[in-house]
């Protein structure tokens, strides 16, 4: 906080003591505003979960600087990031030497941390020269990670969907699918080993590994501590399920609950299909998906997406409420 200089230069020690009780009055209220605002980025930086934000999907134009500007603005300590902030393919063949340590230093400046880093590729995609090239291209982020400040990369399964790793196909099912995306994600995994990181798999439904319980099985296929889990319980619920949806949420955790090292936070409308709304906007029961969090410890960050700039306030308020009041006792 500025002090008022002026106004200081203008008292007078040897007047009748009104000036000196100014004083005391100013730098006693100055004292307690700034107590004040550390009080609120104390309780900012110590809620749990931490809350933080999809920076390029969120914030999609602008260089990398206006983007941390952005998140900043809106009081966010934790991003994740993507190589698209920085004008590069978000899976890019190669990264400049001098970006990764730039991207930590102007994230740092700004009270910022990278909780992640976005390295999503079809790992089921049926030509394997696209598969081959999604891990070299992987390796390239997984080495860049340590100098950007994170240990974890997100990471989806993919689908047998030749155009898009987001739809689902009717072989997704088969059992050569499964076959190619566990022998993908398990190169991947040793690439993280190399590289001492972690990749955040997200059970999404139109991918092969699309619930809990077959993330349960890859997990337990895989067997690496360098391989963990992204929540995100708006993709959970296929065609019939929502009705379901205290049951599924806690199948998901009592299966996944001590592997998940990213949440996400968005919402849906309806089953059969991955969420695509502002958290908050939906159905998804919030107060039952942060105290599941909370009962199994997550301590990992708690990522928006899915929304606007113009949304982030409103979702941050709804997220900090339904902390508040999965807190409470159940009946």
């Amino acid at each position: 906080m500025e002090i008022p200089t002026n106004r200081f230069q203008s008292m007078r020690t040897d007047d009748d003591g009104r000036s000196r009780r100014e004083f005391f009055c100013l730098a006693g209220a100055i004292a307690a505003g700034t107590t004040c605002a550390q009080k609120r980025m104390v309780a900012v930086e110590t809620e749990t979960p931490q809350i933080g934000i999809l920076i390029a999907t969120t914030f999609t134009t602008g260089t990398l600087e206006a983007r941390l500007d952005a998140v900043r603005a809106n009081g966010i300590t934790r991003v994740q990031m993507s190589m698209a902030c920085a004008n590069l393919p978000e899976m890019p063949d190669q990264i400049p030497a001098e970006l990764p340590a730039r991207i930590r230093r102007e994230a740092s400046s700004r009270g910022i941390a990278i909780a992640s880093v976005t390295g999503t590729f079809n790992m089921t995609h049926p030509d394997v020269e696209q598969r081959r090239m999604g891990l070299r291209r992987l390796r390239v982020l997984a080495e860049a990670c340590p100098q950007m400040g994170t240990s974890f990369i997100h990471i989806c399964t993919g689908t047998r969907d030749p155009h898009s790793m987001w739809r689902p196909h009717p072989d997704n099912d088969s059992p050569e699918a499964w076959r190619d995306m566990s022998a993908c994600v398990r190169e991947a995994t040793e690439i993280a080993r190399q590289a001492n990181v972690v990749l955040a798999f997200e059970p999404e439904m139109s991918n092969v590994v699309g619930s809990a319980r077959k993330a349960r099985r890859l997990l337990d296929e895989i067997g690496s501590p360098h391989l963990k889990v992204t929540i995100d319980p708006a993709n959970l619920f296929h065609t019939g399920e929502l009705p379901r949806m205290k049951e599924i949420l806690d199948e998901a955790f009592e299966l996944l609950g001590k592997d998940m090292v990213l949440a996400h936070a968005k919402d849906l409308d309806h089953d059969g299909e991955a969420g695509h709304l502002a958290a908050g906007q939906g159905v998804l029961d919030y107060e039952r998906y942060l105290r599941l969090l909370r009962q199994y410890h997550f301590q990992g960050t708690l990522l928006l997406h899915g929304l606007t700039p113009a949304q982030v306030p409103g979702c941050l308020a709804f997220l900090r409420a339904k902390m508040a009041a999965s807190l409470r006792p159940t009946a």
